[in-house]
Order: structure tokens, then sequence, then C-alpha cells
């Protein structure tokens, strides 16, 4: 049995790019382990104009190594769509065409291993190293590695009030599959906050006229947040505020989770836009059979099985009154939450974790006792920010991932980048 130098598990854009960015490097063995047959994201999501809320030198690579022959450049040069693009003048890739670049990335790296369904993680104190237990087609495999990478993802979070609820809502994830039978719903029901609750709403408001379903958006938040992309913002997903947030107390860090939330979770501002002029547009021939409902909190939920319906118990939180929404089509667009994988059981007790049950990242993103055993991709808002979640800090994670894993800085790490400071400069606090 081969022991590897690393296990990569998940295969997301971060880990996707670890495997870009480690091909090259003779001395480092990866192997990439995903469950799935196939690299697929966000694949419920992939409607035809929607596009990325990042540039696309946010590639998996560009911002670690520029003349890297994985990059979504070469990728476009190899498809004969490099001029289309650059006469497009529209930095922002769309997100079909993301995920068409990440299958290309993929399928040339051979260290990637597909249909690999990771069941248990043990430790081999004999010779310190993780043994990583797969099904492959219903056979049992068994890998070696010194060093493991995590990057399982997100799975789909659900209401409280909808969970086991039964009939056939739906997540956002899965929503291109079941739209066809949405739009045969005499009503649709979208309920969230982010990006993925306006692109369906917007995408079924387009269709409104011709299907005519009574459409209605629900949203927790006091209004429709665009998503903040100010350049001085922006600089918070830089190498000085990993430093500066990480180094907050543990308390100050949660908080500023939940307030920073708008600064990854918001809406396209375009976008907000779009709804607008689509709403004004189609209002001109009288009023649309859709509503907007902000400040709103989903309570309670029930299915009616005869009528095919749900009753949605709602509440204004502002004017602090409840009111019953009816509908026949309901779509959640409630976000993603982190599950610490089941099969790092066995593994557990050489896994820092923090007050709050989460995973203690260090700086460097290791999650071990040791510093240097197992990494975290993404998953890491409560330490390491909203760098965490951003496509264009993953090449920056990965070098320093990469750096750990060889002993040397074969990518250059970027220190400070920012105008701005984040906290007291040195020697100037009285």
């Amino acid at each position: 049995m081969s022991t590897h130098d690393f296990i990569a598990v998940g295969l997301g854009p971060y880990n996707l790019g670890l495997a870009c960015l480690t091909e090259p490097i003779g001395d480092l063995d990866g192997l990439f382990l995903e469950a799935r047959d196939a690299f697929d994201w966000h694949p419920g999501m992939l409607l035809e104009s929607t596009h990325l809320q990042t540039p696309f030198i946010a590639d998996l690579v560009t911002l670690a190594d520029p003349t890297s022959p994985y990059s979504f450049l070469n990728y476009l040069k190899e498809a004969g769509r490099l001029y289309p693009f650059y006469i497009r003048e529209n930095f922002f890739p769309l997100r079909a065409e993301y995920n068409d670049y990440c299958r290309w990335a993929a399928a040339k790296l051979p260290g990637v291993r597909f249909g690999h369904e990771v069941t248990a993680i043990e430790y081999d104190p004999a010779d310190e190293r993780y043994v990583v237990h797969a099904t492959v087609a219903g056979d049992r495999v068994t890998h070696r590695a010194r060093h493991l990478v995590l990057g399982t993802g997100t799975p789909p979070h659900l209401p409280e009030a909808c969970r086991g609820l039964g009939g056939d809502l739906i997540h956002n994830s899965r929503y291109r599959e079941h739209r066809a039978a949405l739009r045969a719903r005499r009503s649709i029901t979208v309920i969230g906050s982010g990006q993925s609750a306006a692109e369906i709403y917007h995408d079924l408001l387009t269709d409104i006229d011709r299907y005519g379903y009574q459409l209605n958006w629900v949203t927790r938040s006091p209004r429709f947040f665009p998503l903040e992309y100010t350049k001085l913002t922006l600089e918070m997903t830089s190498p000085d505020y990993v430093d500066y947030f990480h180094a907050l107390p543990e308390p100050t860090r949660y908080r500023l989770e939940s307030e920073q939330k708008g600064l990854f979770k918001g809406i396209n501002a375009d976008l907000i836009n779009e709804i607008y002029d689509l709403l004004y547009a189609k209002n001109v021939h009288g009023p649309v059979p859709t509503r907007l409902m902000t400040n709103t909190t989903l309570s309670t939920a029930a299915y009616d099985e005869p009528s095919g319906t749900y009753t949605l118990g709602l509440r204004n939180v502002e004017q602090g009154r409840d009111l019953t929404l009816t509908t026949e089509g309901l779509v959640l667009a409630t976000g993603y939450h982190y599950q610490v994988p089941e099969f790092l059981d066995p593994i557990r007790d050489r896994l820092r974790w923090d007050s709050h049950g989460r995973f203690d990242v260090a700086r460097n993103y290791s999650v071990d006792h040791t510093g240097r055993g197992v990494f975290l991709q993404n998953a890491a808002t409560h330490a390491h920010s909203v760098t965490s979640p951003d496509l264009g800090m993953g090449p920056y994670r990965n070098s320093w991932i990469i750096r750990e894993l060889t002993g040397r800085e074969h990518y250059p790490i970027e220190a400070r980048i920012a105008f701005q400071e984040f906290g007291v400069p040195a020697g100037a606090a009285s």
C-alpha cells in the first residue's frame, strides 16, 4: 500500500485549486478523493444568465501562479473562446462557464479520484500516518498519508420548521432540476435573503406572465441587502485582515462573524436593479401577481397532502404581527451550514475544537494538535473571517498549505496588500 504526502477529501473549487497548484511540484505526492462521479459545482443553480460575484482572475490558480496552465484564461484559449470573452468586456464568468472550467481542470489532473466515498479516517501511531478508508463501486479501498486536507463543503440548510415537512418543497441547491414542475404550480414562495433567492425570484418573475402563478419572496432581512463591493471593503479579503481577525479574542470573532454576513452573502446590486426594472416593465400592463415581504421570519410550516399546499406561519419582526401564507410551491434558499463529517470520528481526539464545538482553526489553516497534520478548506468564517468562503483567497490559502506540507514557500505568499490598517499600529498603543 503506497503512502502519499497528503490526501485531500472532497473536490470543490478549493481542493481542486490545491490539486492544480501541487501537480507541478515533483516531490509532493497528493491524492484527491471525491464521492461524486464528476465535478459539479452547485448544479441546481447553474442558470443560463447567472454569473460569479468574483472576477475571472479569482480562478483556481492565478492569484498564486499567474503562469499556471490551469488558469481560466488558458481554459478559454483551449476552448476557442478567449476572444469572445475579451469582446464581452465583463470580468465576471458565467456560473455554468466556471463549472465547465473546473471540469476541464479536473480532467487534466492525475491525482483526482472520483467515486471514492470516504467512510472513516484513522491514525496509525506506529508509522505516524493517517489511514483513509473509502468505498469505490461497493468495494473497500484504503489509502495512507502523512497529512490531510479537508474540503467536504457545506450541506444545504433547512429551517427547523420545514424539516420532515413532506411534499415537494426544494432547497435552492435543487432548483434547476425542479424548475419545470414549479412553474406548473398556481403559487410559488421563495424564502431566503441572499443571492440564490434573488436569482430564483428573478428567474420565476421572468416567466410569470406565461405561467400565471402567484409569486412570493419572503426574507427575514429588513431590506434586500446588496453585496458590499467597494474597494476598501474588498481589502478585508486580504492577508492583512486575516492576521488581524485571527488574533482577536474568540467572542469578538464570533460577534463579527454574525455581523459580516452581508459582505459575502448579500445580493449583487445589478441583480436587485434588474428585478426592480422587470417589476416596473411588467406592471405597465397591470398589477403583477407577486409579493415581496421583508423583515418577515418563518415561524411554522404545515403541509396538506390532499390539496398539495403549504401553510406558512410568518411574523413581521418590526411590527410584531403574525400572518399566514398559503402556497403550492416552496423554495428554500436558506443557505448551507458546515457539518463535521462523521468519517472524522475516529480521530476527533487529534483535532482542536473551540468553545462553540467548531474547529479551532490555526492561522496556518491547521486543525490538529500538531499544527501541521490536518488542514481545513473553507468552513472557517469564525476564525478567518470573510476570506474563508472567498474564491479569490483560495489560491492564497493553498499557498499556505503547500508551504506547510513542503517546508518551503513554493508560491510567494503576500504578507501585506491593504492600504488601510485594521488594528492599532505597532508601537502606537498608549
